[in-house]
């Protein structure tokens, strides 16, 4: 390969890379215009290498090896904040600006800008229709958060009643984080209170509340409350029982 063409074929995966990253740049996000170029040209050159060396399967080995390293590269990208997860288009689109290089390595002009030109269209035409659908009336209702529901129970029957709470609990909506027991304190000897650390999905009102109506059937039960960090303390209370 002449090294003008090597260069040609960098340049249009720099600048394919370019473009991608002016969107990304605008947006203010992590992996701007500078990255997307690099990510691109780079990946070009290593395909390029691997072409110029004429050993047999070279330059596919070396595409392979790319999309595992821009894999890595984007993972990078990707911070967890709380339950929300931030930076997936981002990786995403570096992983798109390496694909566009390895077009642009093997000479593939076409599908080289066409790549880019869909990767635009994507970020620019599809943003606004997920915001439209996020406006659906539904779209909210489908919430994730966490916590803590609490139930006092005579210490003699703790056994039956926490294997009632796990039956209560068993929902593809609510993950239990954990589960533990202490007793009431001296507040009222032979009570022990179990507290379950719960993430919910939906509408945690609702299905707590029915938590806490099956579970109130029991004799064994005293009292059950549930709590969120963000939402005032909900109680449900059935009145007090003798030992049974």
């Amino acid at each position: 390969m002449a090294d003008l063409d090597f260069v040609l074929r960098l340049l249009l995966a720099a600048g394919c890379g370019a473009v991608i990253g002016l969107e990304r740049q605008y947006r203010s996000r992590t992996a701007g215009l500078r990255t997307q170029a690099l990510v691109a040209m780079g990946a070009a050159a290593f395909v390029l290498f691997g072409s110029e060396l004429g050993v047999g399967q070279g330059s596919l080995q070396i595409v392979a090896y790319v999309v595992s390293g821009v894999g890595f590269l984007g993972g990078g990208v990707i911070l967890r904040q709380g339950l929300s997860v931030q930076g997936l288009n981002t990786a995403a689109t570096l992983w798109c600006s390496a694909a566009v290089g390895c077009l642009a390595a093997g000479g593939l002009v076409v599908p080289a800008l066409a790549m880019t030109v869909l990767v635009l269209v994507v970020h620019l035409l599809l943003r606004p229709l997920g915001r439209l659908v996020d406006r659906a009336p539904d779209a909210h209702a489908e919430t994730i958060g966490a916590f803590v529901l609490t139930v006092r129970a005579l210490d003699e029957r703790e056994q039956e009643v926490r294997e009632l709470l796990s039956d209560a609990l068993e929902s593809p909506d609510i993950l239990v984080h954990a589960m533990s027991s202490h007793p009431d304190g001296p507040a009222e000897k032979g009570v022990v209170v179990l507290e379950a650390e719960l993430l919910v999905e939906g509408d945690a009102a609702e299905l707590l509340d029915a938590v806490l109506t099956r579970m109130s059937r029991d004799t064994g039960v005293r009292e059950m409350s549930w709590r969120a960090d963000d939402t005032p303390l909900e109680v449900r209370s059935r009145p007090r029982l003798g030992r049974a």
